[in-house]
C-alpha cells in the first residue's frame, strides 16, 4: 500500500461522480485523495470555447479547485491534494496509477442502457497499469453525500476455480472488510455445447457437476474464510454465462470486483471477455484487478 487514492478529472458528471466515489474510499482506507487533470484532456463540449492553453488551463487549476473545495466541505477529515499534467491523458494517468493504491475514473453510461463505454482513455490506463482501477459511471454512487451507504450493498467478486488468484480475492476481501459488507463469490462454467439438446441434458450429471463446482469454490475460500473471519462470504456456483451472472449479480452491488491478466503484448489492451462484458453493462463500480 502506497498511501493514496487517485481520480481523474475532466469537469464530466462521470468524473464528478468518480471524484465522490473515490473520496469515500480514501476515507475508508483512511488514506490521502489525489485529484489529476491532464491539461490534453479533451474539454467537455460545452467549453470547446477554451481555444488556447493559457484558458484551458486556468480552467484546469479552477476544476481542481473547486472539486477539492466541493470534497473537503462533504468530508472535512479527508486530506486532498491536486496535480495538473500536461501528458496525454493515458499516459499522466497511469503514472500516477503505479504509485497510488489504486486509480478511479468516470465511464459514461451507455445511453438508456445501464453499463459503461469504456473509452480509449480508460483503456489504455486499465492496459498500462499493474494498480487496481475502479471505474464508476454517473448515478448514485457518485452522488455526494458525507453518509456513506456501502455496507447495505455487498461486494460480487468473479473467482474462477481452475485459475485461482490471490490478488483478486485479496483486493475483494479487503473491501468486504473496510465496508463490513457481504461478500459474493461467483464462479460459473459454460454448458457443454450438446446442452441444448433435450437428449444430451441430463439432470443427474447436470446436479453432480454443480456439486463439484460448489465445493470446489467452498475449498478455494475456505483458507481465506479463516484470514478474514469477520466477513461473511456467500459462494455461488451455476453453470452459464459467467460475464451475465456477474451482470446480473452487481445489479445491487456496492462494487463488483473483476480480474485482468497481465500480458506482455505492445499490441492492444488485453482486459478479457468477461472483464470487457462486466465493464460494459453493470452499472455498479467495477474494480479491475491485475493479476499473472
Amino acid at each position: 500500500m502506497n498511501g493514496f487514492v487517485a481520480v481523474g478529472l475532466d469537469g464530466s458528471e462521470e468524473s464528478l461522480a468518480a471524484a465522490h466515489w473515490a473520496a469515500r474510499e480514501a476515507l475508508l482506507r483512511k488514506v490521502p485523495l489525489r485529484l489529476v487533470h491532464a491539461k490534453q484532456w479533451s474539454a467537455p463540449r460545452d467549453l470547446a470555447h477554451l481555444t488556447s492553453a493559457e484558458k484551458r488551463s486556468r480552467w484546469a487549476e479552477k476544476l481542481l479547485r473547486d472539486v477539492a473545495n466541493e470534497l473537503r466541505d462533504s468530508h472535512p477529515d479527508l486530506d486532498i491534494d491536486t496535480e495538473s499534467h500536461d501528458e496525454p491523458p493515458s499516459k499522466a494517468l497511469a503514472s500516477v496509477a503505479d504509485s497510488a493504491d489504486m486509480l478511479v475514473l468516470g465511464s459514461r453510461g451507455h445511453g438508456t442502457l445501464l453499463g459503461f463505454v469504456l473509452g480509449s482513455v480508460g483503456m489504455a490506463v486499465i492496459h498500462s497499469t499493474e494498480r487496481p482501477v475502479v471505474l464508476v459511471r454517473a448515478g448514485e454512487d457518485g452522488a455526494p453525500h458525507s453518509q456513506r451507504h456501502d455496507a447495505d450493498r455487498d461486494v460480487v467478486v468473479g473467482v474462477d476455480v481452475g485459475r485461482p488468484c490471490d490478488a483478486l480475492l485479496v483486493f475483494a476481501f479487503e473491501e468486504a472488510a473496510r465496508r463490513s459488507c457481504t461478500l459474493r463469490a461467483l464462479h460459473s462454467w459454460a454448458p457443454p455445447q450438446l446442452a441444448g439438446y433435450g437428449a444430451a441434458y441430463d439432470p443427474e450429471l447436470h446436479a453432480q457437476r454443480e456439486k463439484a463446482a460448489k465445493a470446489g469454490l467452498d475449498e478455494l475460500l475456505k483458507p481465506w474464510r479463516e484470514k478474514y473471519p469477520d466477513v461473511n462470504v456467500v459462494a455461488h456456483a451455476a453453470e452459464g454465462r459467467t460475464a451475465w451472472q456477474l451482470v446480473d449479480a452487481g445489479a445491487e452491488a456496492g462494487l463488483v470486483v473483476v480480474g485482468r491478466r497481465i500480458r506482455r503484448s505492445p499490441v492492444g489492451a488485453h482486459i478479457g471477455p468477461i472483464t470487457h462484458a462486466v465493464l460494459h453493462h453493470t452499472r455498479a463500480p467495477v474494480a479491475v484487478v491485475a493479476h499473472q
